[in-house]
């Protein structure tokens, strides 16, 4: 059973602008900084993460893929916490890591499940049942943790062996089995919840791939 859509307050367009807006701006300044100082952590992370944040707008401008307000600050809010992480909050609160996981995760999943079921409602012949849905996100967001994980180790190799830094690291097996926990928590969240929210998304990628085979 698909559950019940929540009644939640949404950003107006406008709004959406604003708060993205400020993100970017944050993140830029995290880039400028980097330069000044010499922090290439807050360079490569700061820059990929200001690249990230453009595209809903790139979606919807090539594709005609028009993204909701929520999903825009979604998607920059897991890119601009990260990049707040890996220049200062990792080191210093212990939680920061286990949200920005969480929250990454969650988009992994919406990604996979749009993916899904645009798919789903674009051929008559292929018929996804709910249950196969929830389970493909969770399956989907592990494959994708385990593969983060053994890319984080590669670096710590290389790392090892150059002396150069590396912008992500890992931190023993107790730091990767918390990030595997939490990535399932991402998910799980996305699974329950996402099958009522990500359907009109769905719908327009659909529609976008149906223009596109016309």
């Amino acid at each position: 059973m698909i559950p019940a859509r929540l009644s939640l307050p949404r950003p107006s367009l406008a709004n959406q602008r604003r708060l993205t807006r400020t993100m970017q701006v944050l993140l830029a300044g995290i880039v400028v900084y980097g330069a000044v100082y010499g922090q290439p952590k807050a360079i490569t992370n700061g820059g990929i993460g200001l690249f990230v944040t453009f595209i809903p707008a790139l979606l919807e401008r090539n594709y005609d893929i028009p993204l909701d307000p929520w999903l825009g600050v979604w998607i920059t809010l897991a890119v601009f916490l990260h990049t707040l992480g890996s220049a200062w909050f990792y080191a210093q609160i212990g939680w920061w890591d286990h949200l920005t996981h969480a929250l990454s995760a969650s988009l992994i999943a919406g990604a996979g499940y749009t993916t899904l079921r645009a798919v789903d409602l674009h051929s008559d012949a292929i018929r996804i049942p709910s249950r196969f849905a929830f389970v493909f996100i969770l399956v989907v967001v592990l494959a994708f943790a385990v593969v983060w994980e053994l890319f984080e180790f590669g670096l710590d190799i290389i790392a090892a062996e150059t002396g150069v830094s590396m912008p992500l690291a890992q931190f023993g097996l107790d730091d990767t089995v918390a990030d595997l926990v939490y990535n399932s928590v991402g998910a799980l969240v996305v699974a329950i919840f996402g099958q009522a929210h990500l359907t009109g998304v769905a719908e327009r990628v659909r529609d976008a791939l149906a223009g596109t085979a016309d």
